[in-house]
């Protein structure tokens, strides 16, 4: 059997554009390239789909649960596994279990959960998102409040030594709770700090922006808001052009209207991408869970505390994906990088993930006609098929 595998009879968007009559070549778990289907080798392994659409990989930086499994109630290489493998069905071929806030064992375990699983190349993982704890209390949303605390040099020490066992790490604090030297610290030892939860003003977040944070976590949600005289942090971000921000498209958390004026606002090197910020529900039919001591609930579309309280989202990937084409109205290539490409970009592994150019990893997703994911490859390995 050759090493060499040719994918054709759909459509194939590398990222940028489309390919009709193409096949995807792929080898050693990477793309080889895209050739017109009748210059396919002779000596290639040949796999005929039935129509639809071949695109990127979905590449998903906060994902607190699926399968059944929240990652801070299940901290381990097994919780990882389950995790991953549920958001595959939806299209999903890189993630970062997200920790939300919680104590300094639980941040411990799931360290140490992330070098396990970074050790046993579980498809799919990527690295950690820790989300907290150094927060605002005033926009803490369902991070627990009594757990919420400012960075410290030993917790700032701990993400430094955390960061060399693992592939890769993402952090959310908020601008008021960190030091611009702090964060500065962790950029240089090569995390990704991210600003949420953050009750700061605008001259604050554009500070930790310019001190090194990167990004922002779930735009317009659990931050201060644009106003006319105090920008708050969602004026920081789309004034900052290198920064990137996440983004929860499910009509709940943010307001058709509001997305749209983001998308017109936000110039430069950075872009708005998709999250799906998802729990433990995920490729379940859980109606309710734990976290930290207090119930979630999944109704209508959303997951809440008792008082209200959005805790997460009930999304997956490919939904994220048509709710920005159908209802937002952005072409389907958009829509598509704004799943892959740009949430790669923002991780700063856009070599290997987020587009199907020569030498990235073989991980895409056969969507039908509809835009329903029918099979998903990760590394040039089938993981899901319908």
């Amino acid at each position: 059997m050759s090493d060499l595998q040719a994918i054709s009879g759909a459509r194939i968007f590398d990222g940028q554009g489309w390919h009709d009559d193409a096949a995807l070549l792929t080898e050693f778990g990477h793309v080889s390239g895209i050739v017109r289907a009748a210059d396919v080798p002779a000596h290639a392994e040949r796999v005929t789909l039935a129509g639809g659409m071949l695109v990127p990989g979905f590449v998903d930086l906060q994902v607190n649960g699926g399968g059944g499994v929240l990652f801070n109630n299940d901290p381990t290489l097994s919780g990882i596994r389950t995790i991953c493998a549920a958001h595959a069905q939806f299209g999903t071929t890189a993630l970062l279990p997200t920790l939300i806030t919680d104590t300094v064992p639980v941040n411990v375990a799931a360290i140490a959960a992330g070098k396990a699983a970074a050790d046993a190349a579980v498809p799919g993982f990527i690295g950690l998102h820790l989300e907290g704890p150094h927060l605002s209390l005033a926009r803490k949303g369902t991070h627990h409040p009594d757990l919420i605390r400012p960075m410290d040099a030993e917790d700032c020490a701990r993400l430094i030594a955390a960061r060399a066992e693992l592939p890769n790490l993402l952090v959310t604090v908020a601008a008021e709770t960190v030091e611009p030297a702090m964060i500065a610290a962790l950029q240089a030892a090569g995390i990704v700090v991210s600003i949420g939860h953050s009750d700061a003003g605008f001259d604050v977040a554009t500070a930790a922006f310019e001190a090194g944070a990167t990004m922002a976590t779930h735009l317009f949600n659990a931050m201060s808001q644009l106003g006319n005289r105090e920008p708050g942090v969602v004026g920081a971000v789309l004034a900052s052009p290198h920064v990137h921000a996440g983004l929860i498209a499910d009509g709940i958390h943010v307001h058709p209207a509001a997305i749209r004026a983001a998308l017109r606002a936000k110039h430069g090197t950075g872009h708005i991408f998709l999250v799906t910020d998802a729990m433990s529900q995920t490729g379940t039919d859980l109606t309710s869970f734990t976290l930290n001591g207090r119930t979630i609930t999944r109704a209508n579309g959303a997951l809440r505390l008792d008082d209200g309280t959005l805790a997460g989202a009930d999304l997956d990937m490919i939904n994220a994906v048509e709710f920005m084409h159908s209802t937002i109205g952005l072409t389907l290539d958009e829509a598509l990088r704004m799943a892959a490409l740009y949430p790669a970009e923002a991780m700063g592994i856009a070599d290997l993930h987020g587009h199907l150019g020569p030498g990235a990893l073989a991980s895409f997703v056969h969507l039908d006609d509809a835009r329903r994911v029918s099979a998903t490859w990760i590394s040039g390995r089938q993981v899901f098929q319908v």
